[in-house]
């Protein structure tokens, strides 16, 4: 399906891998509202990026651990651009300053963790839906993880939060059909965290298969793919990790 003129709503799409999925979706022929926290500097850049492409661009702040946001981004939305057909979401809370272990059990390290990465997306989705299903091509693609199916111990509240976003895209592929698709993509290594030392990702990298880490870009055309030519594609979940989540 063409995408010229559809609109595009990315969540944390200042930077890193959203900030490419936007692009990519620009390059489709997408009209784009940019989701940002705290990265005003970088949305900026991302929205003159967007505006190259002869797109029109729309940057909306929201902490979206805060529930009262998650209505207002779709509202804000709307009122730019009178309609809605692909939500990504994609931001998400991830740990690597503090321990996220069963021993060092934080309540509200958790209840941040599942706020951001499960109930904002499913705050979002209801939200949107009336103007997804009104769309031609409505669609959602959710950023999970192959730690939802391949748990790591350091980081229990993320894998949780992960595996809910899983199941909550399963769930919705059946509730929201046949008018809109619900899919997820689950990265392995796009981009590595900053505070990653170059040993820890050297070792990382050798678990990989393809002896490799991913790219922001790579993970943006799985995107864009499933809202341009995944007419036939919902409720799945699938990896694109070098071949990380069959060894």
């Amino acid at each position: 399906m063409n995408l010229g003129g559809q609109v595009a709503l990315v969540t944390g799409g200042a930077k890193r891998v959203g900030r490419a999925i936007a692009v990519e979706l620009a390059r489709a022929g997408c009209d784009v509202c940019l989701h940002y926290h705290t990265s005003q500097a970088e949305a900026q850049g991302a929205a003159r990026e967007l505006l190259a492409w002869g797109r029109r661009v729309l940057l909306v702040c929201g902490d979206l651990a805060e529930s009262s946001s998650w209505q207002r981004i779709i509202l804000e939305t709307i009122v730019e651009f009178q309609r809605l057909d692909i939500l990504v979401n994609n931001a998400s809370l991830f740990l690597t300053d503090k321990e996220d272990r069963i021993e060092s059990f934080d309540v509200g390290v958790w209840e941040k963790m599942l706020r951001v990465n499960l109930l904002a997306p499913t705050g979002l989705i209801h939200y949107a839906q009336p103007h997804l299903q009104a769309s031609p091509n409505g669609c959602i693609v959710n950023l999970g993880d192959v730690s939802a199916t391949r748990p790591w111990k350091d980081h229990l509240a993320y894998g949780v939060s992960k595996a809910g976003l899983v199941a909550v895209t399963r769930s919705l592929a059946k509730a929201l059909a046949p008018k809109v698709r619900v899919n997820a993509v689950a990265p392995g290594i796009a981009v590595f965290p900053e505070a990653y030392t170059g040993e820890m990702r050297e070792r990382l990298t050798r678990k990989v298969p393809l002896q490799r880490e991913g790219s922001p870009e790579e993970v943006a055309r799985l995107v864009r793919y499933l809202a341009e030519s995944g007419q036939y594609v919902t409720g799945q979940v699938i990896a694109i990790d070098g071949g990380r989540s069959v060894t």
